[in-house]
């Protein structure tokens, strides 16, 4: 009789506090970290014979998770790290953090990849959002990318193939298909350039972010190139508006970050209430670029 320590790394009664980046205090009856593709597609057939609840994370670094015990498997693909290299071409499986692959690349003189060097996501993760920084997005630079569809077959298809759009993908308004690896398509260029490059867009997130706080990145896409969610949340002075211990930054409005110990309805709650306000006022529909995980 299989179970579930039969396909990859199981960890039971996990506190997911480390695997968000809102910190939210939760927790999963199970944690599942597969070590190869066939282990994860072995636990598929599983789950389904079985009907157990799961779903896939990367770095938890666009969800709002609950506040309750998930009884169920979050599948974290962080085992899937292998970067191969073509020439210009860079093969990443899904759960490689792109910022650190940001500058990895840099070893093998190639370069495209410095806005990415802020995000604290994996590959899979920004497939999924196609998430994008300084008007760079992830499908900009993508070649083709393999996943498991529906059935649990691996199914491999170029970017031409695949809808996307800002901050959005095929694989995000169809999660069923679980993102496996990707090639990517880069440049050659001068590390000292790409280097200081990053450095500076360091700089400028420091002084424009809260990244001193616990938080996920921007909260709404922007409804336009002229009209920022930033600008909206701020001209309804909700700047430092706090639900419990989640609050509008002072910073950069459109960041909810925890000052404290944030509930996940907090959370929630801090982003109704702004989109609600902001409607009121200005007659625009918010739209929310992080992700609820009710359980």
């Amino acid at each position: 009789m299989k179970k579930l320590s039969d396909f990859g790394i199981l960890e039971e009664n996990v506190n997911l506090k480390k695997y968000n980046t809102y910190r939210i205090d939760t927790n999963t009856r199970y944690m599942l970290h597969p070590t190869s593709v066939k282990e994860l597609q072995e636990f598929l057939e599983y789950a389904k014979e079985q009907n157990i609840p799961f779903f896939v994370i990367g770095n938890g670094s666009n969800v709002v998770f609950s506040d309750t015990m998930y009884d169920g498997v979050i599948v974290k693909l962080d085992a899937l790290n292998t970067i191969t290299y073509h020439d210009n071409e860079v093969y990443v499986t899904a759960g490689v953090m792109i910022n650190s692959l940001a500058l990895q690349i840099l070893d093998h003189g190639l370069v495209g990849l410095e806005w990415a060097s802020g995000i604290p996501g994996t590959i899979g993760g920004c497939i999924f959002g196609n998430a994008e920084a300084y008007k760079i997005s992830t499908f900009d630079c993508l070649k083709e990318v393999t996943f498991l569809n529906e059935k649990s077959e691996i199914k491999t298809l170029p970017k031409k193939s695949i809808s996307y759009g800002y901050r959005t993908s095929y694989f995000k308004e169809h999660p069923e298909n679980i993102i496996l690896s990707a090639t990517l398509s880069l440049e050659y260029g001068i590390r000292e350039d790409a280097l200081e490059k990053i450095q500076s867009r360091r700089e400028r997130r420091v002084s424009t972010q809260p990244l001193e706080l616990p938080s996920a990145g921007s909260v709404f896409r922007n409804p336009s190139v002229d009209m920022p969610s930033w600008m909206l949340i701020d001209g309804v002075g909700l700047k430092g508006y706090r639900i419990g211990d989640a609050m509008i930054s002072e910073k950069h409005a459109n960041f909810i970050v925890n000052v404290g110990s944030a509930t996940g309805k907090n959370i929630r709650d801090l982003i109704e209430y702004s989109k609600r306000k902001v409607k009121e006022k200005y007659n625009v529909d918010l739209v929310l670029e992080q992700e609820y995980k009710d359980w």
